[in-house]
C-alpha cells in the first residue's frame, strides 16, 4: 500500500521548509512524530527520500522525483475539492486573483466591486505581484486568475486580450505649463523634473526604454516605489510631471494626461490562467464581467 495524501504534505513540507522543526510547526505535528512517518514513508517507496546528513534536510535525487510528482498530486487534489465545492449558480465559492501593481490603483476595485455587487457569496483573495510571480502561483494552483500584460509567457500560461493600455504624460491640472491638448514632443522631457516609478515596476522598464530609444535623458528628481505615493506627489506640485496609464489620471480629479509625440507604446493587459486547470464559475463569471467593465469604461480593446 503507497503512501497517504497526509504522507505527501509531510515530505513537501520538510523539504520547502529545509528543516524537520519548522515543518512539523507549521504541520501541527510532534517533530518525533513527523520523522517516524517520513521513515515509514521512505519503507513503503523503498528509497531514501531525504538526506539528513548536512545542516539543512535535502531531497535526495530519489526525493527530487518523488516531490515533484507528490506537489502535482496534491495539486489536483485541491482542485478537485474546489471543483465539487463550486456551485454554478455562485450562491458561494472563493475565488482568488492576483494583479500586477499598477492595476491595483485604477482597475481591480470596479471590478472587485462590481463582482462582489453580483455575486455577494463569493469570497475574493486579491493579491499583487509582480508578473513571473503571477504566473509562477498560477502554475502552483496558487491563483485561479491574474491580470498582467502581454507575455512572453512561461510554459503553462495561456492568456487572453483585454485591453490596450497606453500611457502619457501625467501632470497636475494646477499650474502646468501644457498647453491645450498638443503632443508635447518627446526631447522636450529633458528639460522637465520627471518624478518616475522606481525600478521595481515593469512600468518603469517600459518608460526608460522610450526614452532611450528617443535619446532622451530624463532628470528624475523623484523615484517612488507607490503608484498613491507618486500621484500625490504631482497632484501637489507645478514643477513634476510622471508617466502613468491615462486611465489613472483619468479617474484622478486633480491630475491630467499629456500625449507624447511619438506616443509610448502601447501595452496589452490580458487575464492569465494556467492551461487545461479547472475553470470554476466564479472565474468564468469574472473574466465575463473583466471584458464588461472595460468595455463599459472605455478602456481600449487590442
Amino acid at each position: 500500500m503507497g503512501p497517504e495524501l497526509r504522507h505527501l504534505r509531510y515530505l513537501t513540507a520538510v523539504v520547502e521548509h529545509g528543516n524537520f522543526t519548522r515543518a512539523a510547526e507549521e504541520l501541527r505535528i510532534s517533530q518525533p512524530t513527523l520523522s517516524q512517518q517520513i521513515k515509514q514513508m521512505e519503507r513503503a517507496v523503498g528509497a531514501q527520500l531525504l538526506d539528513r546528513s548536512g545542516r539543512t534536510v535535502r531531497p535526495t535525487d530519489a526525493g527530487e522525483v518523488y516531490v515533484y510528482f507528490a506537489k502535482r498530486v496534491l495539486r489536483d487534489m485541491a482542485a478537485a475539492d474546489r471543483a465539487v465545492l463550486d456551485v454554478a449558480d455562485l450562491s458561494r465559492g472563493h475565488f482568488r486573483l492576483a494583479v500586477t501593481p499598477t492595476f491595483t490603483v485604477y482597475l481591480i476595485g470596479p471590478l472587485v466591486d462590481s463582482f462582489r455587487s453580483r455575486h455577494p457569496g463569493v469570497t475574493v483573495d486579491v493579491r499583487e505581484m509582480t508578473q513571473d510571480r503571477v504566473e509562477a502561483s498560477l502554475l502552483a494552483d496558487e491563483l485561479d486568475l491574474g491580470i498582467a500584460f502581454e507575455g512572453p509567457y512561461q510554459a503553462g500560461i495561456s492568456a487572453t486580450e483585454l485591453f490596450t493600455e497606453r500611457l502619457s504624460l501625467v501632470v497636475s491640472t494646477g499650474g502646468h505649463e501644457v498647453r491645450g491638448d498638443r503632443p508635447l514632443p518627446v526631447h522636450e522631457l529633458a528639460d522637465r523634473q520627471l518624478a518616475l516609478l522606481s525600478g521595481d515596476f515593469a512600468t518603469r522598464g517600459h518608460i526608460d526604454a522610450y526614452l532611450a530609444a528617443h535619446r532622451v535623458e530624463p532628470r528624475v528628481a523623484v523615484e517612488a516605489n507607490s503608484i498613491p505615493a507618486l500621484t500625490e506627489i504631482v497632484r501637489r506640485s507645478s514643477l513634476l510631471a510622471t508617466v502613468l496609464p491615462d486611465a489613472i489620471a483619468d479617474d484622478h480629479p486633480h491630475l491630467r494626461p499629456v500625449p507624447l509625440d511619438p506616443p509610448l507604446p502601447a501595452r496589452t493587459a490580458v487575464l492569465l490562467r494556467r492551461e487545461s486547470a479547472y475553470e470554476s464559475a466564479a472565474a468564468r463569471a469574472f473574466t465575463r464581467l473583466a471584458h464588461e467593465l472595460v468595455d463599459e469604461r472605455g478602456y481600449g480593446r487590442p
